[in-house]
């Protein structure tokens, strides 16, 4: 199927070669949805949009397809669902970066928030504070301390400029006014290692990250940014809990669609998403990558968009950061 571009497979249905005997009703019924990823094939979010891909085609009764559309950090699917027909036949997979942040970072974008309307929040991950086991630190508190005290800028790891983890060392900084310098990296493993060697001081990695080197004694979590404690890590203590409620954050992945969409259309494919994230394997997938299941209404995705503006537009322009 990997093979098979959307207007192939639309065809193969829609034509009668995959349905021989339909009629034209039946047909149209069985028209195929997409949903773009704009990465990869591989990673955590496309594994896990195939399984909920696979299960909205049984709630909907018609073929729900993946297609991978990677590039431009997420711009490439994004523009791509963002001019598709408004029909509920094209979706994208959309998350932090390639819609909160590219709106906000990117002046010359070729769509805009406004472009998409919201179908389903689908899961989120929090940041952690993480720090080499070495450092004198035992909770927020006493790394606060530290961190002002040392007379010099704690060195912290991105995956580059406007990201989540750049901008969230800012407000960190700006939250709990000690200095830093951003380090940034090509990936996650890459940074880890430089904490674990102390090239750099602290770490927003994901819990599933790091968790390895944790439970081995050489990383501590003192935080996280979930707005309560995880499952998964339930003596670890939230930046809320710890006097910093302003750091509650979280990396998110979501539904949308072409804005025009009707109503109808969306609440069906929200029931379905709804249904999909319920599913023992998704939260399976969930618990290993320490991320958090999100159901509800497509006005909950509509909320996180309105968080994303209110943490991430202040350091943006006070810190004059745009990309290309």
């Amino acid at each position: 199927m990997s093979q098979l571009d959307r207007r192939q497979v639309t065809a193969l249905l829609g034509g009668g070669l995959l349905a021989p005997l339909a009629t034209p009703h039946v047909a149209r019924a069985q028209q195929p949805t997409f949903i773009v990823v704009p990465y990869a094939a591989g990673g955590t979010v496309d594994n896990a949009i195939r399984v909920i891909a696979k299960s909205m085609s049984e709630t909907l009764q018609r073929p729900v397809l993946v297609d991978n559309k990677p590039g431009g950090n997420g711009i490439v699917g994004s523009q791509y669902v963002a001019q598709a027909p408004k029909d509920g036949t094209v979706l994208l997979a959309g998350g932090t970066g390639p819609i909160s942040l590219n709106v906000m970072l990117r002046k010359n974008l070729p769509y805009k928030l406004a472009d998409f309307a919201s179908v389903a929040m689908l899961f989120s991950g929090p940041l952690t504070l993480t720090v080499n086991a070495q450092m004198p630190v035992s909770n927020v508190k006493s790394f606060v301390d530290y961190a002002r005290s040392r007379g010099k800028p704690l060195f912290y790891a991105t995956l580059g400029p406007g990201s989540v983890s750049h901008l969230y060392g800012l407000v960190m900084s700006n939250s709990m006014k000690f200095p830093v310098t951003d380090i940034a990296y090509r990936n996650n493993p890459t940074s880890i290692m430089d904490l674990l060697s102390g090239q750099s001081d602290l770490n927003f990695a994901t819990p599933s990250a790091v968790m390895e080197h944790v439970k081995a004694g050489k990383l501590k979590i003192l935080a996280v940014s979930s707005p309560q404690r995880m499952a998964t890590l339930p003596d670890i203590p939230t930046f809320a809990e710890s006097g910093y409620p302003e750091l509650t954050a979280s990396f998110w992945t979501a539904l949308h669609a072409p804005k025009g969409t009707p109503a109808d259309v969306i609440a069906k494919l929200n029931e379905a998403a709804n249904v999909a994230m319920k599913l023992p394997e998704i939260a399976r997938l969930m618990e290993t990558e320490s991320y958090m299941v999100e159901t509800g209404a497509p006005s909950l995705l509509d909320r996180q968009l309105e968080k994303d503006v209110a943490l991430w537009q202040p350091v943006i322009k006070s810190h004059n950061i745009a990309l290309e």
